[in-house]
Formats: structure tokens, sequence, C-alpha cells
């Protein structure tokens, strides 16, 4: 290696081997999986007696730790494929290339090859790869080189937002809760009249609606792609996996409904639906009067009530920035919760002080960052309510 190359791969830094994993396991419950500390503890315990530099290894460990339930399987082979690079399980059977073993601290080692079927890619071990998506995870959209983007495409295919539970009317069989006498008494009639324990029941949980207005005008256009495939994986999540409903709309000069064209499989095609669909992208920015067209329209008929809204935008407002707070405490009087999204706050030395932001900002109940993948996986917490900013 030559001493310019060493000098820059010195100066990326190094990720140390446990920081790759509690990475893997926030993009495991952004995409929905109930990866929580003690099974993470549990897959570091495991790895400590195997082999964690093997693929193989890191892929079982994780798939009989991490894993709580059936559904969770796909998720996690899709995350797996995305952050360490190749395929999850290799339709059922991981094949345990001959893979250097991971050290106490990886190196970056540069941008990440294409994902191949199978193994290693090219040569480059997975521990490197995984250590390559952890770094990812904390760079800014608007720096990321061409190979950078593809792989976050791939990480962001991967989640799956979900609105904060709510109790519902309807009752459903539960450990704990009130007794159930109809399906105590069915009980002890099959058992011949013999008393049997008392079989409960509680109120069902489900999620809150998410409706997400994305920002595409000129000052968000660095970010605009990250965010739109941020929401086409709410919006195909809830479309295909039983959830609650999620609504997109972009906004710029206008006012458009996308969540026709983000029901689409595909993330790419789905972009396209929605480049055809937008007449206004890279546009100016009238947030005020775009969110009172929300409401008349849309948010007053019972779409944003009780429902979780978040605004994806850095606050910038062409006109008045007075309709906008009236707007937003209209908002706020409806929706269960609010939330702001704004690029521009991980900038160093950032204070809301534009206009629209600092007229927004009073009826907002959650004021995020939304630069990077770390960033939109805090986000998909607050928004299920597991992390309240």
């Amino acid at each position: 290696m030559s001493p310019d190359r060493a000098r820059e791969t010195g100066a990326r830094g190094a990720v140390d081997a446990s920081a790759v994993l509690v990475g893997f396991a926030r993009a495991l419950r952004a995409a929905g999986v109930d990866a929580g500390p003690d099974r993470v503890q549990a897959l570091i315990g495991a790895l400590a007696v195997l082999r964690p530099g093997v693929r193989s290894d890191v892929y079982w460990s994780g798939r009989l730790t991490l894993c709580g339930s059936r559904d969770d399987l796909e998720r996690y082979d899709r995350v797996f494929a995305a952050y360490f690079g190749g395929a999850g399980s290799g339709g059922g059977v991981v094949r345990a290339a001959p893979v250097p073993r991971l050290r106490a601290t990886v190196r970056e080692a540069g941008p990440v090859p294409r994902t191949g079927g199978e193994g290693e890619r090219d040569g480059v071990p997975a521990a490197v790869l995984a250590s390559s998506a952890e770094v990812l995870r904390h760079r800014d959209f608007g720096e990321l080189t061409d190979a950078e983007r593809g792989q976050l495409r791939r990480l962001l295919a991967a989640f799956a937002p979900r609105g904060e539970l709510r109790r519902t009317a309807r009752l459903r069989p539960a450990r704990r809760g009130a007794v159930d006498p109809r399906r105590t008494v069915r009980e002890m009639l099959r058992r011949g009249g013999e008393p049997a324990p008392p079989l409960r029941r509680a109120r069902a949980a489900r999620p809150r609606r998410v409706v997400l207005l994305v920002d595409v005008s000129g000052s968000m256009a660095a970010y605009a792609d990250a965010l739109l495939r941020f929401a086409h994986a709410a919006a195909h999540g809830a479309a295909h996996g039983g959830r609650a409903p999620t609504e997109v709309f972009t906004i710029g000069t206008r006012l458009t409904r996308v969540t026709r064209e983000l029901a689409h499989r595909d993330p790419g095609t789905a972009l396209a639906a929605v480049a055809a669909a937008v007449p206004d992208w890279r546009g100016g920015t009238r947030l005020g009067e775009l969110l009172r067209d929300f409401l008349d329209r849309w948010g007053q008929r019972g779409m944003a009530r009780g429902a979780v809204v978040v605004v994806l935008s850095d606050g910038w407002e062409r006109g008045d920035p007075e309709p906008l707070a009236a707007q937003m405490r209209r908002l706020h009087r409806l929706a269960h919760r609010v939330i702001w999204a704004n690029p521009r706050k991980a900038r160093p030395g950032y204070a809301p002080v534009a206009a629209g932001m600092a007229a927004a900002l009073p009826s907002v109940d959650a004021f995020v960052e939304g630069h990077s993948l770390a960033a939109l996986e805090r986000l998909a917490a607050v928004v299920r309510g597991a992390d309240h900013a």
C-alpha cells in the first residue's frame, strides 16, 4: 500500500466490531425486527465463541438471537444482505467462504463493490463490508459517492417504518387482562365441567396511520431521493404488510399525493412514477399554503386525525411565515403527534432561525435530523413511539 493510501485509510478511522453489530441491530429495528439490547448482547456472546469473521457464523448467530418470529426471518435476510453484502441465506444455506477473522478494529476499505450472490464479494471480507455500512450510516446524503448511494438504497429498501401503537375497542385473547367469561365457560364445557384456569382478554393494539409530507423543492435536492425511498419503504410496507395505511405527499410549489405511485414493490419503479406525477420537482417552497391545502382537502376529513404526521423539510418558506404557523397549530390539534425531520439540523452551529422553521417549531412534538441513514433510523423509532425526541 502506498504511503498516501495508508494515510487516507488511517484518516478514515476504525470501526469497533461491537459497533458494527450494534449498527446491524439498529438497521434490523428500522426494518421492523425487535432486536433489543438483550438480543444484541446474546449475539455478541455467541460470536465470542464462534468465528466472527466468517459470514455463515455471523448470519446464523444473528438469525438465532435477533429474530423472534417467523415474520422476522425475511426482514433479517434483507437487512443482512444489504448490511454485510452478498446474499443473506443463499436460498437457505450460507456458504462459509474462507474469510479472515474479524479483528478488534476494522478499517474502512473504500467503495463497496456490487452485491454478488454468494460468499464474499471480490475477496472483500464480510467484516470490512459491514464496517463500510456502519460508516455509511452517519454520512450526509449530500456527500455520498455513486457507489455509496447504491449501498444506501439497498439499506433503505429494508426499512419498515410503522406508526405508534394505539389501543382499539376490539378485544383479543391475552395472557393478562380481564377474564373472558365466554371462552372460560367453553373451556370448562370442553373439559366436561371440570374447573379450568380463567382465560383472559385485552384490547388489541394496532399502529396509527402515518402521513409523510416530503419536501421536493430545490433546497432539498440533495436529500429528496433518500427521503422518498424512506417514504416508499413505509408506504409499500403498509400496503402489503397489513399495517395501518401510510399516506405520502410531496410539497414544493404544489401538493401532490403520491401514495399510489409509491405502492410499487420496486423502489426504482416507484420513484420513476413519482417523478412523472410531481410537476414541481426542485421548484420553490410554499409550506403554509400547501399545508392549508392538505388540511382542507384531506386532513380535516380524517386522514390527519389521530395520525402521526411527519414533515420532511428544511423549513425554508418563500412566503409569509405567519400562515405556516397558523396551519401548524391547526395540524397539531388534529394529529396525535407532529414530527419534523430537518436535514439541516445536523450541521454544526445550526439554529432554527429561518422564518418558516421558527414559525412551525412551537407546534412540533419532535424535531429530529434527517440527513443520514442513522438519522432516518432514529426518525423511524420516533414515529413508532420507541424514542420520543
